[in-house]
């Protein structure tokens, strides 16, 4: 018999050894591969969770709700004190208190947990993104922030101040009542009555004076409670009775304020028109005077109709592009491109 056929030699041994991971390499987290159902799933775990805060938010706005319904009206109150006129604002409706005080404390609420939000967001984002992509994603968003923040500070303190008086001033003096002067008849004295700047400590039932601060005529009366202080609202004399509605003032606010917002992220809109190569610091220089026209459009649009207003608006939107301007040059296109090559081409991107 023949000798038998020798077996099949064994594959040779697989020699090419693992890939090695760099430090500092960047890759794809193993939520780059997770199929469509678990990407819906980590989507609703997030969306649960961003709830989930907001209504713990809510619950403390509904706490601290009135506290910032007096710091919303505290600005309409002081213009319409400067003016000599009743501090006193108006609501015209049964439910029209209550469901501002809704209102504010949802916006706290959202404000509050707006940063919790974002951080759920990104959990759900980041694990898709490149190093590089993470890094200027976590320098947009605190940038956007910090400037939302310096918005409603500029507009609180900077251009309400200037808009109430402009308009306060403006209402109360726009038609002036002119009353006759004529001599007392005789045997007629008048009636003198105690002007203070706050309520007496203890009034008792019959006591009156004049409310200087709240610019109120005040009377303390007997009743089943105890006694209670009874007031009616005095103006300057004027044709026009400006008493301004709260519910139209808290909205008028928001609506500013948002603007505001939008407006004061013009640094970063800028970074991203020069990270996708739209404009570049030498184009933004060159065209500040076209820049410049449009702020004072956008200034014109977002303000009351006063050139006061409007400047002060501009002054902060045209320094804000101009620092768009210096922070795309420190952080420019080129720089993001330069860290994105090397990234895919495995080597160690800078932190």
């Amino acid at each position: 018999m023949g000798r038998e056929a020798p077996s099949a030699l064994p594959p040779p041994e697989d020699r090419s050894e693992p890939p090695v991971i760099k430090k500092g390499m960047a890759r794809r987290p193993p939520a780059g591969v997770m199929s469509l159902g678990e990407h819906l799933e980590e989507l609703r775990r997030r969306m649960i969770y961003a709830i989930f805060g907001i209504g713990i938010f809510f619950l403390v706005s509904l706490y601290f709700g009135p506290t910032v319904l007096n710091w919303i009206i505290w600005p309409v109150q002081r213009a319409l004190r400067a003016e000599g006129l009743s501090p006193s604002m108006l609501a015209t409706g049964m439910f029209e208190t209550f469901f501002t005080y809704l209102k504010i404390s949802t916006v706290i609420a959202i404000l509050l947990g707006f940063p919790w939000i974002l951080w759920q967001i990104w959990q759900f984002i980041a694990p898709g993104l490149y190093r590089y992509e993470r890094r200027f994603v976590t320098m947009l968003i605190p940038l956007s922030l910090v400037l939302a923040v310096l918005s409603t500070i500029f507009l609180y303190f900077v251009v309400l101040p200037i808009m109430l008086h402009f308009f306060v001033h403006f209402g109360a003096t726009v038609s002036p009542e002119k009353p006759q002067v004529a001599p007392l008849p005789a045997n007629v004295s008048l009636f003198q009555m105690p002007i203070l700047a706050a309520d007496p400590p203890n009034p008792k039932p019959g006591d009156a004076w004049f409310n200087s601060e709240l610019k109120e005529l005040r009377l303390a009366l007997q009743t089943p409670a105890g006694v209670s202080v009874y007031s009616t609202s005095l103006s300057s004399s004027t044709g026009i009775v400006l008493q301004p509605r709260i519910r139209e003032w808290v909205d008028t606010l928001l609506g500013l304020a948002l603007a505001f917002a939008a407006g004061f992220q013009l640094p970063v809109v800028v970074l991203l028109l020069g990270w996708v190569g739209i404009v570049t610091p030498a184009f933004l220089s060159r065209y500040r005077r076209h820049a410049l026209f449009i702020i004072a459009v956008i200034a014109a649009l977002l303000t009351p109709p006063d050139p006061v207003s409007m400047a002060v608006l501009m002054v902060p939107l045209y320094l804000l592009y101009e620092f768009g301007i210096i922070m795309l040059r420190l952080f420019p296109a080129s720089r993001l491109a330069h860290d994105r090559d090397k990234e895919r081409d495995g080597e160690p991107s800078e932190a």
